[in-house]
């Protein structure tokens, strides 16, 4: 029996799989169906078009921090684009946990120049600038203070402006992608992971009330929903 409507009236406190200790090959298995999971439900899509409209009025390259990598598809979608485009960009994905560099890199091509980087958001400190840190279904491993303090960080750390690709807490979405992950016979963890992922998820006001807490100026970002299942933050500074 799915969950009713009123189970998802707040953010649900349960643990994922792909959290807890498990072997490489047991994470590197996850990470390959979740990859076919990003092509099926058009994941890449939302961040791609924000990255679009931001190249076209910051004509410079531009160095993109993608916070909590996994296995890399979201840069190497954004590599490819830069490349297509002809924009100039340095690209860094930063994960903590450290199979997820060593999936990332034998995933990716030798010619890429993506470099994977194991640790913590908030000791990342490189030498050069930041320009644009984005992030994919990131957000909701995180418990509320870490939010606050992730927002706060990417509004500090981001020259040009940030982006948060996740997940919208709703009962269709539930129902519809414990379906699908059983139909597509998906990792076992993805098919435990990504309906708690969603009940892990936000509603708008939940994002209104982070922006609020981490001093961040509600006029100044954009909370939207992009289908399928998607809930979007995008802050682009002036």
């Amino acid at each position: 029996m799915w969950p009713d409507a009123a189970a998802f009236a707040q953010r649900a406190q349960l643990s994922e799989l792909m959290d807890e200790p498990c072997s490489y090959a047991e994470f590197y298995a996850c990470l390959r169906d979740l990859m076919r999971v990003n092509r099926v439900v058009l994941s890449y899509r939302p961040t791609l078009r924000w990255l679009r409209q931001v190249a076209a009025e910051v004509r410079r390259p531009l160095h993109i921090v993608d916070v909590g990598s996994g296995a890399g598809d979201m840069l190497r979608r954004i590599e490819a684009w830069a490349r297509r485009q002809r924009v100039d960009v340095c690209l860094t994905g930063i994960d903590l946990n450290p199979y997820a560099a060593q999936a990332a890199r034998e995933f990716t091509p030798a010619s890429s120049a993506i470099r994977w980087v194991t640790g913590g958001v908030f000791d990342f400190a490189p030498d050069e600038r930041i320009d644009i840190v984005i992030s994919s279904l990131f957000a909701h491993h995180l418990g509320e203070a870490e939010i606050v303090r992730f927002l706060a960080w990417m509004e500090r750390t981001a020259a040009i402006g940030w982006f948060i690709n996740d997940l919208k807490r709703a009962r269709g979405s539930y129902v519809g992608f414990s379906m699908l992950a059983r139909v597509m016979r998906w990792h076992r963890f993805v098919q435990h992971d990504g309906p708690v992922s969603i009940q892990r998820a936000f509603t708008a006001s939940d994002w209104e009330r982070y922006a609020a807490e981490a001093r961040v100026n509600r006029n100044a970002i954009r909370i939207y929903d992009a289908w399928p299942g998607r809930l979007c933050v995008g802050r682009v500074k002036a």
